[in-house]
């Protein structure tokens, strides 16, 4: 059964979302050092990230956003276009293993006339201990019903 669809009008401040989870891989490291060209030995060398703060390997910062705004139900929303994220913060490291979800907050709903409307949610990236590992403002352009 298909979801129905979300327009701006259908969201309302203070909503919340809480997306599926996705465990962050060892491929998915790789293949992004290899798509990005950043590689950085706290990603890729285990004896560099072993004398780290962290004692392991960890993920690149933007692969976690990556996957975390892979994981919004855009499918479920009618989308013009991601509009933006703003005020990221890094809480705690996200490590080869981890599964991480994203909770979301319907936090502002700005009219942008017969574009559609911007919906900012605050968004808390968690791994499977329920540790906050980012911390964000994500935006998204929603079309109008009609």
């Amino acid at each position: 059964m298909k979801p129905k669809m979300k327009y701006f009008e259908d969201f309302s401040i203070g909503e919340k979302i809480t997306t599926r989870g996705r465990t962050i891989t060892e491929a998915d490291i790789v293949m992004f050092s290899m798509f990005s060209g950043d590689w950085y030995p706290l990603h890729v060398d285990v004896e560099y990230a072993k004398k780290s703060p962290f004692g392991e390997r960890i993920a690149h910062g933007f692969l976690v956003l990556t996957a975390a705004s892979g994981l919004m139900p855009l499918y479920e929303m009618a989308i013009v276009a991601f509009y933006g994220i703003d005020k990221v913060r890094y809480l705690a490291p996200t490590k080869t293993g981890d599964t991480i979800r994203v909770e979301m907050e319907v936090a502002e709903k700005k009219d942008k006339e017969e574009i559609g409307g911007v919906i900012t949610f605050n968004a808390l990236v968690k791994n499977q201990r329920n540790e906050d590992v980012v911390i964000m403002n994500m935006k998204v352009m929603l079309h109008k019903k009609g």
